[in-house]
């Protein structure tokens, strides 16, 4: 049999038909009318070859045919019934469904702790797999060839309407010597800024930073002694050396070496760094997807340093200092 030809509608009629037993009340039952009903018993009895129901003194009886079909087919349409609903209702506490976040480094290390223990203790059947990524827009590709379902950054470089976005939190800029760096803990000058050898942080290994973009409006540039992708690693080779480092203030504060480092304010005006999280618009209403991002978006603010943004700008940002 070609199930291409088959309405699932007809399957419905027939099942009402046996739990009814007459044409009328079985039409009422699924909201059709006698003459709709009649109609769909006809094409089943072609479809399936078989009369199906004979009229007998009280009401519709099956044949044999039917009786063969009446249970696998209510089974069977009862499991229709129950994914569809599944769709459209999600319970965290009952489910065992599976997540997969891209996360850049800087969120990983300040949000992923946090929305693990929220999960374990609402959703504790959840499996949750983290793909990293570096370059922004590689969270574009993710989420186009459906690898993760959401991804948290910095903003792509070019907004695209298939790609929804809603801002988490911002991190400020600081700048670090090591504690007992010659220039000492008094207000950092351009002038003294400008004269130290620094270490740029470039996930995207450019050579051209945050801070390089607000220098070259004054027509300056600075000495780049180091340049490394790994932001993280930065705090400790600062505390270790005669650099001097302009970092997010979350990455001081989660380094573990804080407190061998003087935190100055820099000498520019750098705009904060927004990070968002992203989603495809295909997963926009899908309900486990939805509580996820719902769960995330509520979590507390995001570190000691971190602020929560009321916009991102669409103007695409640097996470390289």
């Amino acid at each position: 049999m070609d199930l291409h030809g088959i309405d699932l509608n007809l399957l419905v009629a027939f099942d009402a038909l046996m739990a009814e037993r007459n044409v009328t009340r079985a039409g009422a039952r699924i909201y059709r009318s006698q003459p709709a009903m009649s109609a769909a018993l006809s094409r089943l009895r072609t479809l399936l070859k078989d009369e199906l129901f004979i009229r007998g003194p009280h009401g519709l009886q099956p044949t044999p045919r039917a009786l063969d079909l009446a249970e696998p087919l209510a089974r069977a349409l009862a499991e229709i019934q129950r994914t569809l609903e599944f769709t459209q209702v999600f319970d965290p506490h009952s489910s065992a469904a599976s997540f997969t976040v891209g996360l850049s480094d800087h969120p990983a290390f300040v949000l992923l702790p946090q929305l693990l223990e929220h999960l374990q203790l609402t959703a504790p059947g959840i499996t949750l797999r983290v793909r990293s990524f570096t370059a922004r827009d590689d969270a574009v590709a993710m989420l186009d060839a459906g690898e993760v379902d959401l991804t948290i950054g910095v903003p792509a470089t070019s907004a695209t309407g298939r790609i929804l976005t809603l801002p988490l939190f911002a991190e400020r800029f600081v700048c670090i010597v090591r504690k007992e760096h010659p220039i000492g803990a008094g207000p950092l000058n351009l002038e003294t800024f400008l004269s130290l050898s620094h270490l740029l942080v470039s996930p995207e290994n450019e050579r051209f930073g945050h801070v390089d973009v607000a220098l070259a409006k004054q027509g300056l540039r600075r000495h780049l002694a180091l340049t490394l992708p790994q932001m993280y690693a930065a705090p400790i080779l600062v505390a270790r050396s005669d650099l001097i480092a302009t970092l997010m203030a979350g990455v001081v504060a989660a380094s573990g070496c804080a407190d061998q480092l003087t935190v100055l304010s820099p000498p520019l005006e750098l705009d904060p760094v927004s990070f968002v999280m992203s989603w495809h618009r295909r997963n926009d209403v899908h309900p486990a997807q939805r509580w996820l991002r719902d769960c995330i978006s509520a979590l507390p603010p995001i570190g000691p340093t971190a602020e929560r943004p009321a916009a991102v700008s669409s103007r695409p940002q640097k996470s390289s200092q």
